[in-house]
This record gives structure tokens, C-alpha cells and sequence, in this order.
């Protein structure tokens, strides 16, 4: 790991601060994370950045909206230990785990078109196991989604068993899609209860539409973080040339 950074101009920690609406302490707090390279000590231990550290901050920072705080973090620590390819793997997880959202945001929009409000649905033999198994999930999900009124099975008159027929699947297909969306329960419920009633399905289709909006943003704030992240490169190396041939 490459220590002590420099590259001329001398800053404080509340210099790198205050561009970021951000305490010294979480600068301090960064550097100690591995999130910016280590700073220079004065004299008297006081810490002393550079316009390296200043790149790093603004490469963290632009990081945080695409891929989150954690991977921001890794990605950081990667490249700052000089183990930039795995920053790079990380990157690729992020846009990764992105295409798969888009993907699943397809298949709900793809469910909704197979919805019929007015269809009636034929009895069904289908119990907790066996969809649990077809979603992915555990028993005890669905269960938990039956208290959130996502799924309403029926109960088996002489087992007592679950049993889902074919409206009960679509709920449970729906609301396995739109937590993968990042959508919390309280906020699916209402959204499949309205498709549950005749033509009730406008909430849901503006869900969608802002399940869109928020992919957009994340694929368009990972552009800004790339950016960011490529001139903290550059200017990473530049100093460590001009300190490796003075």
C-alpha cells in the first residue's frame, strides 16, 4: 500500500471536509477506513491531506449513489492497496447486480400484462412448499407475506394445510419480483390489493414507472462514479511517478 501521498499543496482535514458538507471526523474516519490513502504527519501528529486525498474523497463520494456505501468502501480499500482489479471485479458485480434488476423489472412488467382483472381462477392444488421452492424463498417468507395480506391462501378443510390456487401464485410471483425491487411490504400490499380489483392495476404501473426513474438514476450516478474514480487513478499514478523520478 502506497503511504503518505503527496502532490504539492498541503490541506487540512477540514479542507476536504467542508467541499463534501462532511465532518473532520468522518475524513478522519475515511482515512482509517482505507477509503482515502494515509495522510502525512506534521511535526506534532497533526495529519496533513493532499490533492490526491482531495481526488479520492470525490471519487468515494461519487461512488456512494450507484453502488452503494459498502462496495464504495471495497472499492476504495482495492484501489488504494494497489489491488485494482479487484476494484474493477467489484465495479462489474455492481453493473451486474444492475442488469439483473432491470431484468426482473421486465419480468413484472411482463406479469402485469399476463393479469386478468375479471378471470376467474380454477381451484389449485399448489401448497407452501412447492412455491416456496418455484420462488426461491423459504415457507417462512410466505408466511410472513400472508400476515403483510400479500398472499391470501386458503386452508385445507380436513389437513389444515396452505393452499395456494392460481391468484395466489400471481400475488406471490409479484411480490417476490417487487421486493427484489428493493419495494418494502407496506408499500407492496396496497399495490396488490388494487390488482386484485377490476382494473385496478394504475398504482402498480406507477410503481413501475418510478422503479424505472430509480434504475436510470443508479446506471447514470455509476457513470459520475467511474469518472470520478478514473481521475483519482490518474492522479494516483502521477504522483507516484513524479515521486519514483524526481
Amino acid at each position: 500500500m502506497r503511504q503518505n501521498l503527496q502532490s504539492g499543496e498541503r490541506l487540512r482535514p477540514v479542507d476536504l471536509a467542508r467541499g463534501h458538507g462532511l465532518s473532520t471526523q468522518a475524513v478522519r474516519n475515511y482515512e482509517e477506513a482505507g477509503i482515502l490513502p494515509a495522510a502525512a504527519r506534521t511535526a506534532h501528529g497533526y495529519r496533513t491531506y493532499t490533492s490526491v486525498h482531495a481526488s479520492a474523497l470525490r471519487a468515494f463520494v461519487a461512488l456512494v449513489p450507484g453502488h452503494g456505501h459498502q462496495t464504495a468502501t471495497s472499492i476504495m480499500r482495492a484501489v488504494n492497496q494497489d489491488a485494482v482489479e479487484e476494484a474493477f471485479r467489484l465495479i462489474d458485480e455492481s453493473h451486474a447486480q444492475l442488469l439483473d434488476d432491470r431484468r426482473t423489472l421486465r419480468a413484472v412488467e411482463n406479469a402485469l400484462r399476463d393479469l386478468g382483472p375479471t378471470a376467474q381462477s380454477e381451484p389449485g392444488d399448489t401448497f407452501i412448499g412447492p412455491l416456496a421452492d418455484r420462488l426461491g424463498i423459504r415457507p417462512a417468507t410466505l408466511r410472513a407475506w400472508e400476515r403483510a395480506e400479500l398472499v391470501r391462501p386458503r386452508r385445507d378443510p380436513r389437513t389444515g394445510y396452505r393452499v395456494y390456487d392460481e391468484k395466489d401464485v400471481r400475488d406471490a410471483r409479484m411480490a417476490h419480483q417487487l421486493r427484489r425491487g428493493g419495494y418494502l411490504l407496506e408499500q407492496i400490499a396496497p399495490l396488490i390489493a388494487q390488482v386484485r380489483t377490476a382494473g385496478g392495476l394504475e398504482p402498480l404501473e406507477a410503481a413501475l414507472g418510478d422503479w424505472h426513474g430509480r434504475l436510470s438514476a443508479r446506471g447514470r450516478a455509476m457513470l459520475t462514479g467511474a469518472a470520478e474514480l478514473e481521475a483519482y487513478l490518474r492522479k494516483r499514478g502521477r504522483d507516484t511517478d513524479a515521486h519514483a523520478h524526481p
